[in-house]
């Protein structure tokens, strides 16, 4: 009988103790996942990404396809999600729409290799001219606007500047396009949306940029991507076929 007495004694506190051990334990997960959460969080914020710029989700629902010109305006995208923002908006400004025109020369050399509409070449070769002169134009400024003061919030997502260049950022990956067989159809498709998001981003600079020489740029990027939009849908409606 005391045996019997002794194992249960013996039995009852090992499970008291196995469950004070799991309960401590999932304590210190609790607090493991809560630190990292906040270290996330904090790594985000002082990242100097700018508010809701990241598109990694929409860029994963749309990266099965293997259309080149997917996949050079996903990294396209990466590498605007990927910078770091100062907090002006003249500077910032000069380096997201570098990345922007760059993404733009890759498409039109895509076009270049594998199109066959005149008019579609001839397009992306004058795309391909102006982004480059406009590129070598943009790199001093950028240069130059690296010591700029901070005049805006960059991780604020109700600051006006922020939330327009989101806005143009969101345009262009919402208005995707679905990819089709034909080249020329592909590059029309993909320019008229990321063509849009680079006005949007131009308004955004003229209504709050500083630099005077940049938001000559700016109207001069508006007037002349609206034209080659307008352009572009003249051609998508007489080409439906292609779709």
């Amino acid at each position: 009988m005391k045996k019997t007495t002794f194992f249960l004694a013996t039995l009852c506190s090992a499970l008291l103790l196995s469950s004070c051990n799991n309960e401590k334990a999932d304590a210190t997960t609790a607090a493991t996942e809560s630190t990292m959460e906040t270290a996330t969080t904090d790594a985000s914020a002082g990242s100097g990404a700018m508010a809701g710029m990241d598109h990694s989700k929409m860029r994963s629902e749309t990266s099965t396809s293997d259309s080149p010109m997917l996949m050079a305006m996903n990294d396209m995208m990466a590498k605007m999600d990927a910078m770091k923002m100062k907090g002006n908006t003249d500077h910032d400004f000069a380096h997201m729409m570098l990345e922007h025109h760059k993404g733009a020369l890759a498409m039109a050399d895509l076009e270049l290799r594998d199109g066959k509409d005149a008019t579609m070449r001839q397009m992306a070769e004058k795309i391909k001219a102006d982004q480059q002169k406009e590129i070598s134009e943009l790199e001093p400024i950028a240069e130059r606007l690296d010591s700029a003061p901070n005049n805006y919030k960059p991780l604020d997502p109700t600051d006006p500047f922020t939330s327009k260049m989101k806005a143009s950022m969101d345009g262009m990956m919402q208005n995707l396009p679905s990819m089709v067989a034909d080249p020329d159809m592909n590059f029309n498709m993909m320019m008229t949306v990321h063509h849009q998001s680079a006005v949007d981003m131009a308004k955004a600079e003229v209504a709050h940029g500083k630099d005077t020489k940049l938001k000559e740029m700016a109207q001069m990027m508006i007037d002349a991507q609206q034209k080659e939009i307008a352009e572009f849908k003249a051609w998508h409606g007489k080409n439906a076929d292609k779709m």
